[in-house]
């Protein structure tokens, strides 16, 4: 803490007034005057002098804006020998911060910006909700205590939601500075040979398979070739298997028919290895069906 006379040199009247008129004016101060009567148990003339820059700065604090300390408050703290200031973020700025750290723990992959701005809080809890958002709950409560979990697999028509449930569950999830990928399968799928160029897909594969918390939204919307389903699909989903890592898929398909999608790329059919890659999927998540209106229309 800086002499008082320094801090004193720093105001406008400094040069006017004297360090026992500061002194009067800093204890008549009603916040200081408050904070000196709550611990008048603990202080003394003498600790109160030492204290004085503390408190001359809180009360500066009070009538001067420093754009340094702006998004902060000023707050008094009772040591065993002193009176310390401390300045504490302001609500609004822990608001904003968390925004940011949201921001920057989700990464989406083909997706529109506007899901960085979903909560779960906002979303409409409906009777067809109710399953899935109990389960995701729960699914919370037990990643706050062990971050390897079960994700969910959400399966239903249309515009029930799926995606925006998902997204709410992502920015909840990087609100805990963890990292976050949400990616657009089909997209993704579609976009792989332009790594090629770049020799970047390793290492964008390795970025998905370890993330913290992976969502994979519409899967079996895609086209697949037997390539990247093999060595890119299934590579990803065993890797997240392998070391037990939150996994949450949603899909048109539910996993039975999802398995048939799987069969099929442009020049086999290929059961054995659908069969595999859906074994890797039932591993990593439970299923749940979303029914409801099309909330698209």
């Amino acid at each position: 803490m800086q002499p008082i006379k320094k801090i004193i040199d720093k105001t406008k009247n400094a040069e006017e007034e004297s360090t026992d008129s500061i002194k009067k004016k800093v204890l008549a101060d009603p916040k200081v005057n408050q904070f000196i009567k709550q611990h008048q148990e603990q202080l003394n003339d003498s600790i109160i002098d030492k204290s004085l820059p503390s408190l001359f700065e809180f009360y500066l604090s009070q009538h001067k804006k420093d754009p340094v300390t702006q998004g902060y408050y000023p707050d008094l703290i009772m040591n065993k020998n002193a009176i310390s200031l401390k300045f504490v973020p302001e609500d609004s700025k822990l608001i904003h911060d968390r925004e940011i750290s949201i921001k920057k723990h989700l990464h989406l992959i083909n997706l529109p910006e506007k899901l960085h701005d979903v909560r779960l809080s906002r979303i409409d809890m409906t009777s067809e909700r109710v399953e899935v958002m109990t389960a995701i709950q729960q699914f919370l409560y037990q990643y706050s205590r062990d971050i390897h979990q079960k994700g969910l697999y959400l399966a239903g028509n249309f515009g029930v939601g799926k995606t925006y449930i998902l997204a709410g569950l992502a920015n909840q999830v990087a609100a805990m500075n963890k990292y976050v990928v949400f990616l657009h399968v089909p997209t993704f799928i579609a976009s792989l040979s332009s790594h090629f160029n770049d020799n970047s897909l390793q290492t964008e594969v390795q970025k998905i398979a370890n993330a913290d918390f992976l969502v994979l939204d519409d899967i079996g919307a895609e086209n697949l070739s037997q390539w990247s389903r093999d060595e890119v699909l299934a590579v990803i989903l065993q890797a997240r298997m392998d070391n037990v890592l939150p996994t949450f898929f949603s899909s048109n398909f539910a996993m039975n028919d999802l398995e048939d999608h799987f069969k099929e790329t442009k020049n086999a059919i290929e059961p054995v290895k659908a069969a595999r890659l859906m074994e890797r999927i039932r591993a990593l998540a439970k299923e749940v069906i979303i029914s409801g209106p099309n909330r698209r229309t």
